[in-house]
């Protein structure tokens, strides 16, 4: 047998309890009647919502408050709050004398205390961070062992939703004493021209008397290149290898390599192995220039994005993240900004592999309180550590360009926060010296006067496109980037009248309206960073508050129950388009058209009614026309903003029917149309399915979105119907998901409303292979079947 690395994850067999009163890490503990999970795990995500779990009586300062107010919903109303314990008997096969065990959490939420056969062997502070803990001396060879993890989530310890539990992976890795470091290697690509590139290799390793052998293969799996080494400098190996007419990493050609290192003993017996995908690209931050990816300036259209995935909570899941990025990509989005924590290694193999730009963050906190339980209580013993394990785990992944040390951190003010700024960025530099620092910095003015933004290798403005300018002058660097932009708030199919643009609007409806022009008191509508994007080289691109809706952080309803989640996402909670999703896509998607019409059609009640249209397009004009009369040609124009990226028949009288815009060409020709019709009564339900095939691993899932329609099959946007969910064959229901920021449904329960006329249905692998249905039924609606399979 080869002697090398093995990895056991350890996904199931474990034991959770919120309900225990004392500790519950002795061998001898009676688990059995706790409850069975897998993990990843959230346990907070099962609900129900309940505003008692995150009554907050404050003022939020980066929102410009004076005065303090109860806010609700700020960290989802989950109940996450409380002391859960986790418990897993195993037995590693593996492990014998001579060998070495580490224990590996990619993240748990949080304050992990944990034990191994009732004793304690180690602990962590941030539920974001990855870290491992040596347990060569702790696991028992050939026999059961007990492994038990207490976390604690505090009161007023997040901003948003944090998740709760062991929502990452936890792992095993057993290796030989002569063995290469955990996350100890790290692969650059320095310098590729003339049709060469040299990818450089820096190993760290255990033991003496060892040689290196490198093979890098291609993405068909063919050596291209090989390099042996016995030379060994600090307990490193360091090789450079030619790789000849090299295929280059970008969005577009998000190509991959793979590095696989070999440490031999003497005797010429393998010792360890590594398989590290990575890929060959070179980045440039250059003033007035800015940002260049293998030459190319490229700009970032970006989005942030927050760890949670809806209604599966902070679990970790491949197929939920990987329809994230699907959506993405259609919207033509480049970049993702892990916000405001470190990112899963599931989404950063995802990016690598389907081509996004990253910015991986660290913390929203430093050593000055935002919340009264935050990171600033482990940034004096923890934060060197955290940005240490960070980067060693993910230093390979060509998708990362940029790393961020804060986000509105309000040490922004003062000396020590300069200090503390060069600390983290040092630190960033020392572990990585090929990728810039950024911090995301919302007290603009001040960062100007004090030096703190001249210091960041890349100044990174959250809002303020107000200051762009100025800070572009008083800033060393020659360029900006928009680290945080936006904040328009919006809910999926909601339209309000009059139609204005407003800062802080409110409904009784406690919804916000999808004519995307209502944002936050410090921070704009799209079409305003467009303009920046578009009209100053030295803005290097933005990152969009957020891609997706998440849970908490209910602006501009944070004082209002029963709002829980976010109105932000350029697609819900659900990951449904908003109407605001068209409009990016018309600006970054330059491989496929747009032609997306607002508002719905369906207003019984307004008729005569002016009730205006929009037209979000990449076409630079358009003809409307309502029950085949035209409402005239309109062109984009520079008179504002909104004049400038969207088309608008402000006008517009409501009638029943059916709304057509035609567009045209650069010529003037017809170039493509679309219609928007009245529909009647819902009548039937209609079931689409982003895979219909989904792997039998016991994690995939199938996203269904579900919608009704009229007896003419015309989408249905206002319905709200009960519906019911029933999964048989080889599957289970998981959760559903309707996008409204208001329900207190229950995500897990098999049943839920609709809200403007759609919800999605997740239907999740078992491990067995077969057929799989989903039906969905509502009280006087046709039935919706969809047939799904799962395969090896």
């Amino acid at each position: 047998m080869m002697s090398q690395s093995t990895t056991v994850i350890l996904k199931d067999n474990w034991r959770f309890s919120k309900e225990v009163k004392g500790d519950a890490f002795s061998t001898d503990y009676d688990a059995s009647k706790w409850e069975k999970v897998s993990v990843p795990h959230d346990w907070a995500i099962y609900g129900p919502f309940d505003k008692k779990w995150d009554i907050q009586t404050g003022i939020i300062e980066q929102n410009g408050e004076k005065e303090a107010t109860e806010k609700t919903g700020r960290t989802g109303s989950l109940p996450h709050i409380g002391t859960g314990w986790y418990r897993n008997v195993f037995s590693i096969p593996e492990f014998r004398k001579g060998k070495k065990a580490l224990l590996v959490f990619e993240g748990a939420m949080s304050e992990p205390q944990v034990f191994l056969n009732g004793k304690k062997i180690g602990n962590w502070g941030y539920g974001y961070s990855y870290f491992f803990i040596d347990i060569t001396n702790d696991l028992i060879a050939g026999s059961e062992n007990v492994l038990a993890v207490k976390l604690t989530n505090e009161p007023f310890s997040s901003r948003w939703y944090p998740g709760a539990g062991l929502y990452r992976k936890v792992s095993i890795v057993v290796k030989e004493d002569e063995s290469f470091a955990q996350w100890g290697t790290f692969i650059t690509t320095p310098d590729t021209k003339d049709n060469n590139a040299i990818v450089d290799i820096k190993a760290e390793f255990h033991g003496s008397n060892v040689s290196m052998v490198t093979e890098i293969k291609d993405a068909k799996n063919k050596v291209v290149a090989t390099q042996k080494s016995t030379e060994t400098e600090d307990g490193k190996f360091h090789q450079t290898i030619s790789v000849g007419n090299p295929h280059l990493w970008s969005p577009e050609t998000p190509y991959l390599y793979t590095a696989v290192t070999k440490l031999f003993a003497a005797d010429g017996s393998l010792k360890d192995e590594q398989n590290i995908k990575f890929g060959i690209r070179y980045i440039k931050y250059e003033p007035n220039k800015g940002f260049s990816l293998n030459g190319k300036v490229t700009k970032f259209k970006g989005v942030c994005l927050h760890h949670d995935l809806g209604p599966l909570g902070a679990a970790v899941n491949k197929a939920a993240l990987k329809r994230q990025l699907t959506i993405l990509k259609d919207l033509g989005c480049n970049a993702i900004r892990s916000s405001h924590n470190m990112p899963s290694f599931e989404q950063l193999e995802l990016a690598d592999e389907m081509g996004f730009m990253f910015l991986a963050e660290s913390f929203d906190e430093w050593a000055k309180p935002k919340v009264e339980n935050g990171y600033h209580r482990f940034f004096e013993e923890y934060a060197e550590k955290d940005i240490v394990n960070l980067v060693r785990a993910t230093r390979n992944h060509p998708s990362i360009v940029m790393w961020s040390s804060g986000n509105e951190v309000p040490d922004q003010y003062g000396a020590e926060g300069l200090t503390r700024a060069k600390f983290l960025q040092d630190v960033f530099h020392r572990e990585d010296p090929t990728r810039p620092v950024t911090v995301g910095m919302d007290q603009v003015k001040q960062t100007m006067a004090s030096g703190f933004g001249s210091l960041l290798d890349i100044p990174g403005l959250n809002y303020r496109v107000h200051l762009y300018e100025e800070a572009y002058k008083a800033f060393p660097q020659g360029f900006i980037l928009g680290s945080e932009t936006a904040s328009t708030v919006s809910s999926r199919g909601i339209y309000k009248f009059p139609v204005v643009q407003e800062k802080n609007k409110q409904y009784d409806d406690l919804q916000c309206s999808s004519y995307d022009l209502e944002a936050c008191s410090w921070s704009n509508v799209p079409d305003d960073d467009f303009v920046l994007q578009d009209d100053k080289p030295w803005v290097i691109g933005e990152f969009v508050w957020t891609g997706f809706d998440y849970l908490g952080e209910p602006t501009p309803y944070d004082e209002k129950w029963p709002s829980r989640s976010s109105y932000f996402g350029i697609s819900d909670l659900a990951g449904l388009p908003k109407d605001r999703f068209y409009l990016y896509r018309s600006r970054w998607n330059t491989k496929d058209n747009t032609l997306h019409i607002l508002p719905h059609w369906n207003w019984k009640g307004r008729e005569g009614e002016i009730t205006p249209v929009f037209v979000y397009t990449n076409y630079d004009s358009a003809e409307l026309f309502v029950n085949g009369k035209s409402m005239g040609i309109q062109k984009k124009n520079n008179a504002t903003p909104q004049n400038r990226y969207r088309l608008m028949w402000n006008d517009v009288k409501y009638e029943p029917g059916t709304v057509k815009v035609v567009a045209f060409d650069s010529n003037g020709k017809i170039a493509a149309e679309s219609t928007v019709k009245t529909a009647g009564d819902p009548y039937k339900i209609v079931l689409d399915a982003d895979r219909k095939t989904i792997k039998a691993n016991g994690e995939d899932i199938s996203f269904v979105t579900v919608s009704v329609v009229d007896k003419n099959g015309i989408p249905c946007p206002i319905a709200d119907n009960e519906l019911q969910f029933k999964v048989t064959g080889a599957a289970t229901y998981r959760a559903a998901c309707n996008g409204d920021a208001t329900s207190l449904e229950i995500f897990h329960e098999n049943h839920m409303k609709l809200f403007s006329g759609k919800l999605v249905v997740l239907v999740k692998a078992v491990k067995s292979t077969g057929a799989i249905q989903l039906e969905v039924k509502g009280k006087g609606l046709q039935t919706g079947k969809i047939n799904l399979k799962a395969e090896l």
